[in-house]
């Protein structure tokens, strides 16, 4: 997501790239070691994985670009190593605001088809009147596919599953198969409502396709990295699939009985589930108008 640093208790608030980009320098980067050479660094942006290895460090996400300091010394901790790839689930700010200075240490960047072509566009999100300029030649992905990819590095099969759309057009996964770590981007929030980016070919439906392609890769053991929130496993990601369809049906009831938005948000059909999934950076009020426009 985009504004878990910067966003207040306003459905429409008005940040710009450069607030979002000045959190970085606040952030303090937690490193959490799983197994097999995987590490993930949280706190900024979006969480970051790390595979350590002999073909050198594959990052997944890259944060604020303004961490990078944090990150440079949080990668040392791990080993001498330096990063060769650049996996970039979605092309979201905070999951892709490090590319430049990860691609000018020597790396390449990679991602999905619709990544590339949001990042080399000016991209608008009404929901948080927030524009992007164009990136850089130097920040965008220099290798795209759109379905699937299989990299072979460091004694590890790492799949690429491209979800298009999902919470935007350019939603990956990627999985460490030997490992069995999956990182599902902002396809999963652990204990948040996902913002759904419809300007960006996001919709519910998608959300939740990507939700059961989850829970097909994931199995009993599996260590589950979400794309904000804490480190989960298979029985977290069928919780968020059973929260996105009991909300999709309330909303479409409402909505197939001719409720508009402002009713719907009034009949609070996130209610049940608010508790768990409605007291972070995104409110049921958001959700809720996000669910409206995909049903």
């Amino acid at each position: 997501m985009l504004f878990e640093q910067v966003a207040n208790s306003s459905i429409h608030a008005l940040f710009n790239a450069e607030e979002m980009r000045a959190t970085g320098d606040k952030a303090n980067i937690v490193s959490h070691t799983l197994r097999s050479g995987i590490t993930v660094l949280s706190g900024s942006g979006g969480n970051i994985a790390v595979l350590n290895g002999p073909d050198g460090k594959v990052m997944v996400d890259s944060g604020f670009a303004t961490s990078q300091p944090e990150i440079e010394t949080a990668l040392s901790l791990i080993s001498d190593e330096p990063v060769r790839s650049l996996v970039n689930t979605h092309w979201h700010f905070d999951h892709t605001d490090g590319n430049q200075w990860v691609y000018e240490s020597g790396a390449v960047i990679i991602g999905h088809r619709n990544n590339r072509v949001r990042m080399q566009q000016e991209q608008a999100i009404p929901a948080f009147e927030v524009l992007l300029h164009p990136s850089s030649k130097s920040e965008l992905p220099t290798i795209v596919f759109d379905n699937d990819l299989t990299l072979e590095l460091n004694d590890e099969r790492i799949l690429l599953r491209g979800y298009a759309p999902a919470h935007t057009d350019s939603d990956i996964s990627v999985y460490f198969e030997r490992a069995d770590v999956l990182h599902v981007g902002d396809t999963w929030l652990n204990g948040i409502y996902p913002f759904i980016d419809c300007d960006s070919g996001g919709n519910i439906d998608g959300v939740i396709a990507a939700s059961l392609a989850n829970l097909e890769l994931a199995g009993p053991n599996t260590i589950v990295i979400p794309g904000h929130g804490a480190i989960g496993n298979r029985n977290d990601l069928l919780e968020f699939h059973e929260m996105l369809v009991g909300i999709q049906s309330r909303v479409a009831a409402l909505k197939a009985n001719g409720a508009t938005l402002e009713a719907v948000i009034a009949a609070r059909p996130t209610e049940p589930f608010d508790d768990k999934w409605g007291r972070s950076f995104i409110p049921p009020e958001l959700f809720t108008e996000n669910v409206y426009e995909g049903v």
